[in-house]
């Protein structure tokens, strides 16, 4: 072969080998962050990385001499830069709350478990129409602040004569952090107890939608919070316990998930850090409580546009290019290490149901046509809890049941009014209990 040819072989077979080496050592580093648990925001598995890189560089130029002794370094030099990048914060590492809403007043209250909540409070409109009893509402997330969405949908209840309370869980929104090992969903229904009580007005009503209808559910089995609640309402209900999460099923009608266009604007998950640390906890790689990055850095990081296509997913298919804005970048908050925290607590516990069927709390399940949630998990409620009175099976809807688009706000809250006050439901009682085989095969 002649020489002019052997020369571009060799050089390329240098620029793979050296390739390879950057890839190992970009390997060595996740590993040592996995083994590490994102010490010292990184620096441990960095420094792990780059001795080990610097050592196998002097033993591979050890018979090499001059300058082509640092040719092996080379590819340290590069893995050490590219690196470095998940080790440098680039949002702020103290919590920056939401601004405050200019429609509403948030209040702080500072509850009897030491959880410091932001509290939203929406007045009867019209005090001739006032209800007795206070309805209190329990978000989504688990860890995530109210949407201008839902409080738009709160607005609308106090309207029709509810005095309304909502509060964002602790970590969520405005209220204050907690140490990481102290989000758990039993502290969530100990805020729940605790805030009611706050509230001085004896038993109050309680909406929970989602992981709010979770904590709502559990605590329909705690005679301690149970005592406090007057009427709940368990809107599109995720995993009440562990054997709940582990059921295997289908979902409702199709989604828009996969169907809408993409989220608008940055995503955290585009910056290496952040793509880097949110990908290995969702994998279960590093835990909530990393020393990769805090918390608060965590929270500051996460935009509306890392939730992809969760979004998407709480509405119908035939809504996928209309799905309305369901909040505003300054009021967005999402905490997703405190979140994945809650979520594996409710994992880890045992079988909600032999306490859950001594429940005495009136109640009533709502359900979406294409709810995203795995239908047992809301089906396991509606069998285990003896004291619902009714179901809804909400036609036209998603996981987001009340989502500002045609009358569905207005149709979510004639069920949920007409519950509360006891008057005949405004659509069938499906499914009863008897009806759970037959609604699990028939709405696939």
């Amino acid at each position: 072969m002649p020489t002019y040819a052997i020369r571009p072989v060799r050089f390329a077979g240098r620029v793979l080998l050296a390739l390879t080496a950057v890839v190992t050592l970009a390997v060595v580093f996740l590993a040592s962050l996995v083994l590490t648990n994102g010490a010292d925001s990184g620096l441990a598995a960095w420094l792990a990385t780059l001795g080990a890189g610097s050592a196998a560089a002097l033993w591979r130029g050890r018979s090499r001499t001059g300058a082509a002794r640092l040719v092996p370094f080379v590819p340290v030099i590069l893995a050490a830069a590219l690196t470095a990048s998940v080790c440098v914060p680039t949002a702020p590492t103290a919590r920056r709350y939401p601004p405050g809403l200019p429609f509403v007043a948030t209040q702080h209250w500072r509850l009897d478990t030491g959880s410091r909540v932001a509290v939203y409070h929406y007045p009867p409109a019209n005090p001739g129409t006032r209800h007795r009893i206070p309805l209190v509402y329990l978000n989504g997330g688990p860890v995530r602040g109210i949407s201008v969405l839902d409080h738009r949908f709160l607005q609308l209840l106090a309207r029709q004569g509810y005095d309304v309370y909502a509060y964002e869980q602790a970590g969520g929104g405005r209220s204050d952090l907690l140490p990481m090992d102290q989000y758990t969903i039993s502290r969530s229904v100990r805020d729940l107890g605790a805030f009611i009580h706050h509230l001085g007005q004896g038993k109050a009503d309680v909406l929970g939608f989602s992981s709010g209808a979770v904590v709502l559910t559990r605590a329909l089995a705690d005679p301690s919070v149970a005592a406090h609640l007057h009427r709940a309402v368990i809107a599109e209900p995720g995993p009440m316990d562990g054997p709940t999460a582990r059921i295997g099923g289908h979902r409702g009608r199709p989604s828009a998930r996969g169907l809408a266009p993409a989220m608008a604007g940055p995503r955290s998950t585009h910056v290496p850090r952040y793509a880097v640390a949110f990908g290995l906890m969702r994998l279960g790689l590093l835990t909530p409580d990393t020393g990769l990055i805090g918390q608060a850095e965590g929270d500051n990081a996460f935009t509306a546009a890392d939730l992809g296509g969760d979004t998407a997913s709480a509405y119908c298919a035939r809504d996928a290019h209309r799905i309305p804005s369901e909040d505003t970048a300054q009021n967005f908050s999402f905490s997703p290490a405190a979140s994945l925290r809650i979520q594996q607590t409710v994992q880890d516990a045992p079988s909600l149901a032999p306490r859950l069927r001594r429940s005495k709390t009136p109640a009533m399940l709502m359900i979406a046509e294409c709810s995203s949630q795995v239908r047992q998990w809301e089906t396991a409620v509606l069998a285990d809890d003896p004291a619902i009175e009714r179901a809804q099976y909400m036609p036209g809807v998603g996981h987001h049941l009340w989502n500002g688009l045609d009358d569905n706000n207005d149709r979510a809250a004639a069920v949920i009014t007409a519950f509360l006050q006891a008057e005949p439901a405004p659509l069938p009682n499906y499914p009863t209990r008897d009806e759970i085989p037959a609604f699990l095969h028939d709405h696939k």
